[in-house]
């Protein structure tokens, strides 16, 4: 195949691509990564919050819902059809503008991606030392010099690794753009490429994506490597250290008020999920063979991948250690 006629053909289209792509990238970023610093302050501020522990397990639900569920959820929640439609319709407020376009993709990206971040935050702050927190305390330190000189440093150091992951799960999003896009205009590389091998048959073009999509995650692995930035956590979040400052009753409701909103915004599409998925008539569904079929494909896929998976790692874990180790014994050897 000729790839450089494939670009001159396309100039126009992949510009379009590319430009969309980073678009929503960025915007989705920016609306998880700066709310999710705010609600993972919160949290820390108060370790002992009616539920702390539960909803940081609602938060981790995301990370194992399918994106095509989260989708569904959202449109029966944010749809032309859903939930807020009917209440607006109610009250008499008019038409539902919908959700499908650029707002669904930002939509159901926050949903996925806000938790993520928050989980992320609050580790970074659970880092920083009880001695720190306890000399504030004796120095009388307010709220804001607090946050300025003890979270501020620790979340600054810890959110462009956060918002890089962020913004690699939004360039390499499918399912929600390819669900809620609503059209061609809100064509990301990852639909394009699915694009130019169903409907097109396009190796050509597939190609061109897929390397454009390659350069751009190698890109922004690049700057988070330069920026020294580390996005491995532990998801497994210990409750936060003690606090020795305390919290005035204003900033106590606002940080209520910001959990308890973080936490409608996840747990709405979720929900509306479970409401639709009630309302059907799951005998008739379970009875049909493509049904039994379909499950039992989904159970084994996931056994398989998740063993290979583990093995792998175990694999990795175990030539990194030998490599270490003959690492050191070389060392010893030398000196």
């Amino acid at each position: 195949h000729d790839f450089s006629g494939a670009w001159a053909a396309f100039d126009p289209y992949l510009l379009r691509v590319i430009r969309f792509t980073l678009w929503q990238a960025a915007l989705s970023t920016l609306l998880s990564a700066i709310p999710a610093l705010f609600v993972a302050r919160a949290l820390s501020r108060h370790p002992r919050f009616f539920g702390r522990a539960f909803i940081l397990q609602i938060f981790a639900v995301p990370l194992a819902l399918p994106a095509i569920v989260a989708a569904l959820g959202i449109l029966a929640l944010y749809g032309r059809a859903g939930y807020f439609a009917g209440v607006l319709a109610l009250i008499g407020g008019g038409s539902w503008p919908g959700i499908y376009g650029l707002s669904g993709i930002l939509v159901a990206h926050v949903f996925f991606n806000l938790p993520l971040a928050t989980r992320l935050f609050l580790e970074a702050l659970q880092t920083i030392p009880a001695d720190q927190w306890r000399l504030a305390s004796q120095l009388g330190m307010a709220a804001r010099p607090a946050f300025r000189l003890i979270e501020w440093p620790t979340l600054r150091a810890a959110l462009p690794g956060v918002a890089g992951l962020v913004f690699m799960l939004c360039i390499t999003s499918f399912t929600i753009v390819l669900t809620l896009g609503g059209g061609p205009a809100a064509t990301t590389l990852e639909v394009g490429i699915y694009q130019a091998l169903r409907f097109d048959f396009d190796p050509a073009r597939a190609v061109t994506l897929t390397l454009l999509q390659i350069a751009l995650t190698f890109i922004v692995v690049l700057a988070l490597t330069r920026l020294g930035a580390n996005v491995v956590g532990d998801t497994n979040l210990p409750v936060a250290q003690r606090r020795y400052l305390s919290v005035h009753r204003s900033e106590t409701w606002l940080n209520a008020l910001l959990i308890i909103l973080a936490l409608l915004f996840v747990v709405g599409p979720m929900a509306a999920t479970v409401m639709a998925g009630l309302g059907a008539d799951l005998g008739r569904l379970a009875g049909e063979a493509t049904v039994r079929q379909a499950t039992l494909t989904s159970v084994v896929l996931a056994f398989l991948s998740a063993l290979l998976s583990v093995m792998l790692s175990l694999a990795l874990t175990m030539a990194r250690r030998a490599l270490a180790l003959n690492r050191r014994a070389g060392a010893k050897t030398l000196l």
